[in-house]
């Protein structure tokens, strides 16, 4: 079984790279009750969340912010240190001029996302669409200078910090058989495979991990891919599964799994990770939906007693930008300074909004209850 995955050949420069075999696995997928209990369960709770996004009052609203976190917790896998309050105080022309490189990435998974989900509706998932994708993800970042949108044409490697190719601790195809294993990859999301569609998914985002085809970005693409499978098959109707938290919650365990695969060829041992990954991120969606369905109601109820035909239409506001100033609040609602003053000062009494500068000048406030659930 351990050549089951693939295999490492020694190249000229005495590095051995690895040479995937195309999926499905051979010998194939054991579906054990282990197995079969958590794709199940996987599905289960799949359906579940897809179904809670669709009893709140703005299910895209939810996504947009679900959208963001995913966002920062991928990109924060491969070491960006940018928050989503971060991200949120974007907007901010003030901040743009600040922006750091991280919040950069961040802006741009949210971008490169928002892209492959509109381009679905009209392009399949394809090498083409991926390398669309790639080109959005990494446009004006520290991976702009990296071929964005193009298949490498050299060789890359994993590994800490300073390592080598001989001292890698993991070396993908070299360009050509990259080349081969990326139409392989794109022949078996375009088969109509008897294998269950959550365990396809699994098998793309490892095999897709493991043949890295960009100079940059692989990471971040291969959990993008996730979303956009399930979106294209309608296993979603909304792109709420997001497994980013899980595996920087587990990064080690995620890494060793992959490379598990690639040596043991242990596809049934990855597919059990991923799946329970599944099942606590949808489980945790479900919890996080519950909770800002609550929020909603109890903050409506508590400014029932502010005599302004724009409290509703602040609460709603607040829900799409929780970090704010006045000079949104007179843009988004089109009403006086002097108006939207005074009921930002309200919601502030009643302690649905808080002001986090301490200045006088140029206050931002900021929807604590609401972030400190997107953030849990």
């Amino acid at each position: 079984m351990e050549n089951r995955a693939g295999i490492y050949v020694e190249q000229s420069t005495e590095y051995a790279a690895f040479y995937p075999k195309p999926l499905p696995p051979e010998p194939r997928i054991i579906f054990d009750d282990e197995l079969i209990k958590l794709l199940s369960e996987s599905n289960r709770e799949l359906g579940r969340l897809d179904g809670a996004a669709e009893v709140l009052p703005d299910p895209d609203l939810f996504v947009a912010m679900y959208v963001k976190k995913e966002a920062v917790l991928s990109s924060q896998i491969e070491g960006t240190q940018a928050s989503l309050v971060d991200l949120l105080e974007y907007r901010n022309e003030e901040k743009q001029s600040q922006i750091s490189h991280d919040v950069g990435e961040v802006v741009n998974y949210v971008k490169a996302m928002n892209y492959g989900l509109e381009r679905l509706n009209t392009l399949p998932l394809s090498l083409r669409l991926i390398r669309e994708i790639h080109a959005v993800l990494l446009e004006g970042t520290r991976g702009g200078e990296r071929n964005p949108g193009e298949f490498r044409r050299t060789q890359n490697w994993i590994g800490p910090p300073g390592c080598t190719l001989k001292t890698a601790s993991f070396v993908p195809p070299p360009v050509e058989q990259m080349k081969q294993a990326m139409y392989d990859l794109e022949t078996f999301m375009h088969n109509n495979s008897s294998l269950p569609l959550l365990v396809k998914v699994g098998l793309v985002h490892a095999q897709f991990e493991t043949v890295h085809p960009f100079l940059d970005g692989n990471g971040r693409m291969g959990r993008l891919l996730i979303t956009f499978l399930l979106c294209q098959q309608k296993a979603l109707n909304r792109p709420l599964l997001y497994l980013s938290y899980y595996f920087k919650k587990h990064r080690m365990e995620y890494y060793e799994w992959l490379m598990k695969v690639r040596n043991k060829g242990d596809w049934e041992g990855w597919l059990k990770f991923y799946l329970q990954g599944i099942i606590e991120v949808s489980k945790q969606g479900i919890k996080t939906a519950r909770k800002i369905l609550d929020l909603q109601s109890n903050h409506r109820n508590l400014i029932m007693n502010i005599k302004s035909t724009n409290a509703n239409k602040l609460l709603d506001y607040i829900y799409t930008q929780p970090i704010l100033t006045i000079n949104d609040v007179v843009q988004e609602l089109e009403i006086s300074y002097p108006t939207a003053n005074t009921l930002v000062s309200k919601f502030c009494e009643i302690g649905l909004l808080k002001e986090r500068t301490g200045q006088q000048r140029n206050k931002v406030f900021s929807y604590v209850e609401y972030l400190n659930i997107l953030e849990d």
